[in-house]
C-alpha cells in the first residue's frame, strides 16, 4: 500500500523551497524517500526558457593555432638553407685583389704572420692621391733665430746686423702693445712667426744697405701680420711706423696688400702650403751659430 502524505498549505511552500534546494526529496518518518512533483505552469516554463535563451552570448572565436617552438626553429632553418642555396646559384664576380711582392727570403715569414698583415701593408687609395705628410716640430725661439739669420742673410750689404737684433725689434712691439693694454696676450707664437716670414721673404729684398730701412720695412710686415693674425680688432700705428717713414710706410703696405693677398689667406686655408712655408723658415737657420733658444 502507498503511503499518503498531506502537508499544510502554510507548510506546503516551504516544504517546495527545501525540496529545491536539497534536490534529493523528503524522508519521512519511517526512512522512505518520497519524490516530490512540483507543478509549474506552461508560462512560466515559456518565459524561463525565453530569458536562457536571451542570455546566451556567442563565444569568442577560437584564436589562431600556434606552432610548437621546434616546429618554428625547424622552418626557420629550413628557409635559411633554402636562401644559402638561391645565393649559391647566382654567378659571383671575381674582386681582384692586388698581392703584395715578397722576396724570397720572407716567404716563410709572410706566410706566417696570415693574410690580414698582407692586406694591412698594402697602401689604400687616399693615401696614393694625396700628398706626403711631412711632421716638423720647432719652437718659437727656434722660428725667431730662423727668422733672424734669414734677415741677415738676405740683407748682406749690413755687416754689422746680427739676428738678435732682428729678434730685439719683434719682442720690443709686442711688449709696448702688452704694456699699453692693446693685447691680452703676447703675438708672438710659432703660427705668427711664419707669418711674418712670408711676408718678410717677399718684401726684403738684398738692395737694402741702411740698417732704418731695413727696420721700416720689418715693422711694416708685422703691421700688416699684427692686423691679420692678431685677436684683437685694431692696433696703434705708432709702436710699428717710424716717424721718418710714414708716406714709405703706407706704400709699402698697399705693396705687400696687392702683392700678398692670395698667399696670406692660403697660409691659413691650406695645410700643405703652410708646411712648406714652415720648412723653409726652419732650413733659414744658421747650423754654425750655438743654440742659444730660451
Amino acid at each position: 500500500m502507498g503511503t499518503v502524505l498531506s502537508i499544510s498549505p502554510a507548510t506546503k511552500k516551504a516544504s517546495i523551497m527545501d525540496a529545491e534546494i536539497a534536490g534529493d526529496g523528503v524522508k519521512n518518518d519511517k526512512g522512505i524517500r518520497h519524490s516530490m512533483f512540483v507543478s509549474l505552469s506552461w508560462k512560466k516554463l515559456v518565459a524561463s526558457s525565453a530569458k536562457k535563451s536571451a542570455k546566451k552570448v556567442t563565444p569568442n572565436p577560437l584564436p589562431a593555432r600556434e606552432l610548437p617552438s621546434n616546429q618554428v626553429a625547424q622552418l626557420n632553418s629550413e628557409n635559411i638553407r633554402k636562401t644559402h642555396q638561391t645565393e649559391e646559384k647566382k654567378p659571383k664576380v671575381p674582386i681582384p685583389v692586388p698581392v703584395p711582392t715578397v722576396p724570397t727570403q720572407n716567404k716563410e715569414a709572410a706566410a706566417q704572420n696570415g693574410r690580414l698583415s698582407s692586406v694591412q701593408k698594402q697602401p689604400s687609395s687616399q693615401s696614393l692621391l694625396s700628398p706626403r705628410r711631412i711632421v716638423i716640430q720647432a719652437s718659437t725661439g727656434e722660428l725667431l733665430r730662423s727668422l733672424g739669420d734669414f734677415m741677415c742673410r738676405r740683407c748682406f750689404k749690413l755687416k754689422d746686423l746680427n739676428s738678435g737684433e732682428v729678434i730685439l725689434w719683434f719682442r720690443n712691439i709686442d711688449r709696448t702693445l702688452l704694456i699699453q693694454g692693446w693685447q691680452d696676450q703676447g703675438f708672438i707664437t710659432p703660427a705668427n712667426v711664419v707669418f711674418v716670414y712670408l711676408l718678410c721673404e717677399d718684401t726684403v729684398t738684398d738692395s737694402i744697405d741702411s740698417l732704418a730701412e731695413l727696420q721700416g720695412t720689418f715693422q711694416t710686415c708685422l703691421y700688416l701680420a699684427y692686423s691679420y693674425m692678431g685677436s684683437e680688432i685694431s692696433y696703434p700705428l705708432k709702436p710699428f711706423m717710424i716717424e721718418a717713414n710714414k708716406d714709405v710706410f703706407w706704400e709699402t703696405s698697399l705693396r705687400i696688400i696687392n702683392r700678398m693677398s692670395a698667399k696670406m689667406l692660403q697660409l691659413n686655408a691650406d695645410p700643405h702650403f703652410f708646411t712648406e712655408v714652415f720648412q723653409d723658415l726652419k732650413n733659414q737657420r744658421d747650423s754654425s751659430e750655438p743654440n742659444l733658444d730660451r
